[in-house]
């Protein structure tokens, strides 16, 4: 039976286990649109604009493991590229799928709507190719070769690929339906060999060692060969920032998240002083090595990335993460390393009943509130901050764009996450300044029948801001300020707990009610200007005093 183009690539999309489509509908998109609500076996996702669809693929693919949005031509594709970008920096595998204006209009150089009236028709894909890792033009006869070629970049390099689509070649059928073999990625055994060996040798000669675990081992789904190296071999271990909640944070191997200067100084005394650090996955940016206060000798550390391994200052190539890990559990043996004490969390809850709602008094309470299972998402900035030391219960995850940053992915990335396992309860923890942004897409919570607990932290402005620029109450960072606990009832989410909190009782009935009800949840929490967490106050400290300040 033959099929047309846009037939075999949404086989395609099913057959690596792609059910759900994010998107927004557009004109030049219709063919696309009408294939996959014509499927049976796709869930067409409408969103609120194009941005928030990409925010949703990206926060789907931290559950799934991959996910694809559809936008139309020019307008809507450029809307969701940021999202794109986002993904592409955080190493996650969303199909960025175009419908673009029919071949014979753009032959004819016709001056039509979504474009920038220059007769030029290739501009668009060329600004996406910088954040996505492959990108084409489908037409009948490179379709199937283009489509593998797509889904193997994707899916070994976990980030973001654009296909694009014209109206008239959607529906044409297949001019060639045998695709060319692609290699699988696959270590060199020599090299591999001697790896291990050398790692392996630096082990048990280490009276101390870590294993930090990076951000890497979740998107390439390395969680178990990772946990099963940690178990076997008896080492420690810890996780940046951007990892958190990678593995069971109530493992007894677990000793806390690791971020320089900023956090918890004992963990920093311990990883610091090892005698043998070894790194899978990480991604050394700002956010996550504590503004760049992460200090480690590289004579004691190996880093294994995914495609290579450096020991010391030796980079050994063509070596893959996975190959590693696998060997490794076949070859290392129990160590009964010191065992430094586990963390202990956020500590007790503070502040009086009647008391304002302090930074201290709320995130000890949200750290008491979460449960096993939950996926949690909390926003760029101060939300996110106050959690990384949060001890998170058994099964639970934690997400936070820790690299790209874009203030306001969370709201969009919480419903993405929530739609991908709709089975577990899904928290969101976001500041009004980036809930603005991108507050629309909760409506769709109560659209697809969904029931997360959004915690909303209205601070009166940017926070994260306030800490970072020279004067913390300059205009730029105030806002509009808005009924929050409104936002459920105005945006049709029927039968919705929604409450307005203002003092550390009001708080704890609010979540006490939310952790009962069978319903949507949305907590519209209220603190002074300048309540940061911890870490918040320290980047703080680190931006007006530069880099030379010590804690």
């Amino acid at each position: 039976m033959t099929q047309t183009v846009i037939e075999y690539l949404l086989a395609r999309l099913k057959e690596i286990g792609i059910k759900d489509i994010f998107g927004v509908p557009g004109d030049y998109a219709f063919p696309v649109n009408d294939a996959f609500c014509n499927d049976p076996d796709f869930k067409w996702i409408g969103c609120c604009n194009e941005l928030n669809a990409a925010y949703a693929a990206d926060g789907y693919a931290r559950i799934k493991g991959k996910s694809a949005v559809c936008t139309t031509y020019g307008v809507g594709e450029l809307s969701a590229i940021n999202g794109i970008a986002g993904s592409y920096a955080e190493n996650l595998p969303v199909f960025h799928i175009v419908g673009i204006p029919k071949c014979s209009v753009q032959r004819n150089g016709n001056l039509i709507h979504h474009s920038l009236g220059n007769g030029e028709f290739d501009l668009f894909h060329k600004m996406t190719q910088p954040v996505v890792c492959a990108s084409t033009i489908l037409s009948a006869e490179n379709a199937v070769s283009e489509v593998e070629r797509c889904i193997n970049a994707a899916l070994t390099k976990k980030q973001p690929v654009y296909i694009a689509v014209p109206a008239d070649e959607a529906l044409k059928e297949l001019g060639c339906t045998k695709p060319h073999p692609l290699p699988t990625p696959a270590s060199d055994k020599a090299t591999l060999d001697t790896v291990i060996g050398l790692i392996i040798e630096r082990l048990e000669k280490a009276e101390t060692a870590i294993a930090m675990v990076g951000a890497l081992i979740g998107r390439y789904e390395l969680h178990k060969p990772m946990l099963k190296f940690i178990d076997l071999s008896g080492i420690p271990f810890t996780s940046l920032f951007m990892a958190k909640g990678t593995l069971s944070e109530t493992h007894p191997n677990f000793i806390g998240v690791y971020n320089g200067r900023i956090l918890d100084e004992k963990v920093r005394e311990t990883v610091e002083s090892s005698d043998l650090v070894i790194s899978f996955g990480t991604i050394r940016s700002d956010i996550n090595t504590g503004a760049f206060t992460v200090k480690l000798d590289p004579n004691h550390e190996i880093k294994i990335h995914p495609d290579r391994v450096c020991i010391g200052h030796a980079v050994y190539h063509n070596i893959m993460m996975e190959e590693v890990l696998h060997e490794l559990c076949n070859r290392v043996g129990k160590r009964f390393l010191p065992m430094p004490m586990a963390p202990q969390g956020l500590g007790e809850v503070v502040g009086a009943p009647e008391g304002e709602i302090t930074a201290a008094s709320l995130y000890p309470r949200i750290e008491r509130f979460f449960a096993a299972g939950d996926i949690i998402m909390g926003e760029t900035g101060t939300p996110s901050m106050g959690l990384v030391n949060a001890r998170l219960p058994e099964d639970a995850v934690f997400f936070n764009q820790t690299l790209w940053g874009s203030i306001g992915w969370a709201t969009p990335a919480a419903f993405g996450a929530a739609l991908a396992a709709p089975k577990r309860r899904t928290l969101l923890i976001t500041g009004e300044g980036a809930h603005q942004m991108t507050v629309q897409e909760i409506c769709q919570f109560a659209r697809f029948g969904l029931k997360p607990i959004i915690i909303c932290v209205n601070n009166d402005g940017y926070l994260i801001e306030r800490l970072l620029c020279k004067d913390p109450y300059i205009y730029y960072n105030d806002l509009a300020q808005w009924n929050y606990s409104k936002l459920p009832e105005a945006l049709g989410m029927a039968g919705w707990f929604s409450a307005k909190v203002t003092t550390n009782r009001e708080l704890d009935a609010a979540l006490e009610k939310s952790a009962e009800s069978d319903c949507g949840c949305y907590i519209e929490v209220v603190t002074g200007m300048m309540e940061s967490p911890e870490m918040g106050k320290v980047l703080n400290e680190i931006v007006v005093k530069g880099p030379g300040w010590k804690a």
